[in-house]
C-alpha cells in the first residue's frame, strides 16, 4: 500500500487550524509530526491527520460515521 502525504496547505484546509497552531501542537505531542519528503520539504500522512480528526471527534462527543 503507498502512503499518501499532505502538504502544509492541504493539511491547514482539512484542519482549519493555523501553521502556527499546527507547529504548536507538534511541539506539544498533540499533532502528528512532519515527515522529511526531501530537502526543504516535509508532509504529514494523510492517515496520520485522519486518525488526529477522528480522535478530535471522539473527544468532543460526535459519534462516527456509519
Amino acid at each position: 500500500m503507498t502512503e499518501k502525504f499532505m502538504r502544509l496547505p492541504a493539511v491547514l484546509e482539512a484542519t482549519g487550524l493555523s501553521y502556527v497552531t499546527i507547529y504548536r501542537m507538534i511541539k506539544k505531542g498533540t499533532f502528528p509530526k512532519q515527515i522529511p519528503l526531501s530537502g526543504n520539504t516535509v508532509g504529514w500522512r494523510e492517515k496520520d491527520v485522519a486518525a488526529w480528526q477522528a480522535e478530535r471527534m471522539k473527544a468532543a462527543g460526535v459519534p462516527e460515521a456509519a
